[in-house]
């Protein structure tokens, strides 16, 4: 009876946290960026104070993805994929989110060995859960993050209509001689989800909106089969060559660098591709700039002349230096994280 009084309270509050959730997206939402507003202010304030910050960004981003999961539940709306696949998409989006902590408290803890051990299984996983989504499930080309936020605005938006709609309420009033579409006063919503347009306006666009996020992946053929796969597979090879050749050689750099050039360059020439998978491309051939600030390159070319400009700007620039000099300040904290640079 002890032990079932304290799980009875913890079931309880859960309980009572989703219906907060369910009924408050938009708190919720603003919960989650008071959370991930907080991991900002930490670093630098004291002694390890860089581990806590992450831990409370990957809080942060793990609080989304429950919230998220049960705003899917309520609406009805779950991801339009099978429930094995639904778990992978979940267990890639876990690792995600703490994989920068985890490199960073394994580097506390047990070293250099240790840090490098969990920088090996994260990559491993991520890479068998990927493969298992492209290779079995035919997933098509995977996206970052796995499973798209939810919109909560739109959450609270839908959630006040079916209130007004269930309580009778008309939410259009249509004038009789301009036959002009206006909502009604009692169907008016709060001040910050307040829109320029008449629900029938907003419901198309909502429509428009998910119906692009939930399309089906683009069938890929053995070419763009065999370009994801070395893309999903470039992080192994990554750290294999570092293994080999060691952190300062340029090897690993130029490998990494003509596996993902090798990549995109052969699934450029798909056609037809949804919402999601045209931003994902876009997406990593921007990240292809990443390659400025990863060593070697950054320790020989790019890390004076970065430095030169931020303090250029900060020092010529009125108001600038309060991002510039916090900027120079992380840069070096930043360059010694494999998640943040290569992940």
């Amino acid at each position: 009876m002890a032990a079932a009084g304290p799980l009875g309270r913890l079931r309880r509050l859960c309980h009572r946290y989703q219906e907060y959730v369910r009924q408050h997206p938009a708190a919720t939402a603003q919960l989650e960026g008071t959370v991930r507003g907080l991991s900002y202010l930490l670093p630098g304030r004291f002694s390890d104070s860089h581990e806590l910050s992450e831990l409370v960004y990957s809080a942060s981003n793990l609080l989304v993805l429950l919230n998220d999961w049960i705003l899917r539940k309520e609406l009805q709306r779950t991801l339009p994929v099978s429930l094995p696949q639904r778990k992978l998409l979940t267990w890639l989006s876990v690792l995600e989110c703490v994989e920068v902590f985890a490199e960073m408290g394994a580097a506390k803890v047990w070293g250099e060995m240790g840090r490098w051990t969990i920088i090996l299984l994260i990559q491993l996983a991520k890479a068998i859960l990927r493969l298992l989504l492209l290779l079995w499930y035919k997933a098509g080309i995977q996206t970052s993050p796995p499973i798209m936020p939810l919109d909560r605005e739109q959450q609270q938006l839908q959630s006040e209509d079916k209130e007004g709609s269930s309580a009778g309420k008309e939410q259009t009033y249509v004038g009789r001689r301009s036959s002009r579409v206006v909502r009604s006063l009692e169907s008016t919503p709060a001040l910050q989800s307040r829109h320029w347009g008449s629900p029938q306006q907003r419901e198309g666009k909502q429509n428009r909106r998910t119906e692009e996020m939930n399309q089906a992946p683009t069938p890929l053929g053995l070419q763009e089969t065999i370009a994801e796969s070395v893309y999903i597979t470039r992080p192994l090879f990554h750290l294999l060559s570092l293994g080999i050749w060691g952190q300062r050689s340029w090897k690993p750099w130029l490998l990494s660098g003509i596996l993902d050039i090798t990549s995109l360059s052969l699934l450029s020439d798909m056609k037809d591709l949804n919402k999601r998978e045209r931003l994902e491309l876009r997406r990593r051939t921007i990240l292809l700039l990443y390659y400025l600030l990863r060593s070697p390159f950054y320790d020989r070319y790019s890390e004076g002349r970065i430095l030169f400009l931020l303090r250029l700007l900060a020092d010529y620039v009125p108001g600038v230096g309060l991002v510039t000099r916090p900027m120079m300040n992380y840069l070096p904290a930043w360059q010694k994280i494999y998640f943040y640079n290569w992940g």
